[in-house]
């Protein structure tokens, strides 16, 4: 067999990873058993993540795609918003919860990490409805910016089911756009009358 090497070894061991991930669930898959799928040794792994949780995350983002490199341009604000929570709870179907949970109990330094991405995706989309007068500003406290993603976080981390479209959209209708000053009349893109 050809030795392979650098970005098409590490696309192997993440395809790898994401079907033991698929086919054995989060609590079963190994350093060990990802290894074998991926007919290499463990330390090869051990290289390049430190533990089985950096692994599934790289694995989630390479057959997932990044929130962080796809966030929503609709012209809405409230689109916007919405299609981040819609893809966290698609994600979180997708994996289930025992992935989820399993991730945020051995990964506590993820929490930092998707905290801070999350909260640039929002600073995106929020520069955006200013721009286009949707809201006044969007120097928004770093509290208010965050609010959905973290509320969203609430409700996938309590939850062991899927989170419903209504609490997705309540939590952008009811919470996020009142909290920014968002009018309804201002969604279809037009600025409000000064």
């Amino acid at each position: 067999m050809e030795r392979r090497r650098g970005a098409e070894l590490e696309a192997v061991l993440l395809d790898a990873a994401w079907a033991e991930l698929m086919e054995s669930g989060y609590t079963q898959l190994t350093m060990e058993s990802v290894a074998a799928r991926a007919q290499t040794g463990k330390q090869v792994l051990y290289r390049r993540w430190r533990n089985r949780a950096e692994l599934v995350i790289a694995a989630m983002r390479q057959h997932l795609g990044s929130i962080v490199e796809n966030v929503p341009d609709t012209g809405s604000l409230r689109d916007d918003v919405l299609g981040v929570l819609q893809q966290m709870a698609d994600r979180f179907t997708r994996l289930g919860p025992d992935t989820v949970h399993g991730l945020m109990a051995e990964a506590p330094d993820l929490d930092p990490e998707v905290y801070s991405r999350m909260t640039g995706v929002m600073a995106t989309i929020v520069k955006r409805a200013a721009e286009r007068g949707e809201i006044a500003t969007d120097d928004l406290p770093v509290a208010v910016l965050t609010a959905p993603t973290n509320l969203m976080r609430h409700e996938i981390f309590f939850s062991h089911a899927p989170v419903p479209a209504s609490t997705v959209t309540a939590l952008v209708d009811d919470v996020f756009l009142p909290l920014v000053g968002f009018s309804q009349g201002t969604s279809d893109g037009e600025a409000p009358p000064s």
